[in-house]
């Protein structure tokens, strides 16, 4: 397998912990009536921006998305839905975003809203990874070259990004670690003493 697919499938699980976590604040929320502190909802936020959009997406549409559409794989359709789904990311994100913001200062009357977006926001990104891993990575193997792959493994090795420093992924790291502590079990370890 290439690596890229490794590293995007990487890529994935992490996002996916992220949006596992947010839906799991959320049902302590509801059955629990548990008090979360909004940051840790606010990291998650942060990450899925900085990471996701800023970095994940971009390497796809451009890395993954495009070598595909020059060999005319026939699956000019579903890379349209893809990379819409893909722009369409930070506005998803907002609406988020906006939901936790009327919650935090509407109170549980809010609650709903901000759980039913939360919600949707989950499944539809779990279903945009769904279509990347089951219908764009078996073409890409399929269709693209070598050549085509050696260029796409490196665009994707360098710091996972061509404009990542390692910095940046300290960082990211960080923000990760910061969100595990942040939350209550059994995602987090709970707030560090």
């Amino acid at each position: 397998m290439p690596k890229a697919l490794n590293i995007i499938r990487d890529e994935h699980r992490s996002i996916a912990a992220v949006l596992h976590g947010m839906q799991h604040l959320v049902r302590q929320i509801r059955e629990r009536k548990a008090k979360i502190d909004p940051r840790v909802f606010r990291a998650m936020l942060y990450y899925l921006d900085t990471f996701s959009e800023r970095m994940h997406h971009p390497k796809e549409d451009r890395f993954l998305f495009e070598p595909l559409r020059r060999r005319g794989a026939g699956a000019d359709a579903l890379i349209a839905e893809l990379e819409r789904e893909h722009a369409s990311g930070a506005q998803s994100l907002r609406r988020v975003e906006q939901c936790l913001i009327r919650y935090e200062e509407g109170g549980d009357g809010e609650f709903t809203e901000f759980a039913q977006e939360v919600d949707r926001f989950a499944l539809g990104y779990w279903d945009h990874m769904r279509k990347e891993e089951e219908r764009v990575f078996p073409l890409a193997e399929k269709l693209l070259t070598p050549e085509d792959w050696a260029a796409i493994d490196r665009a994707f090795e360098e710091n996972l990004d061509p404009l990542a420093s390692e910095r940046d992924e300290r960082d990211f790291r960080k923000l990760f670690s910061r969100i595990v502590n942040l939350a209550p079990p059994p995602i987090g370890v709970g707030p560090s003493a």
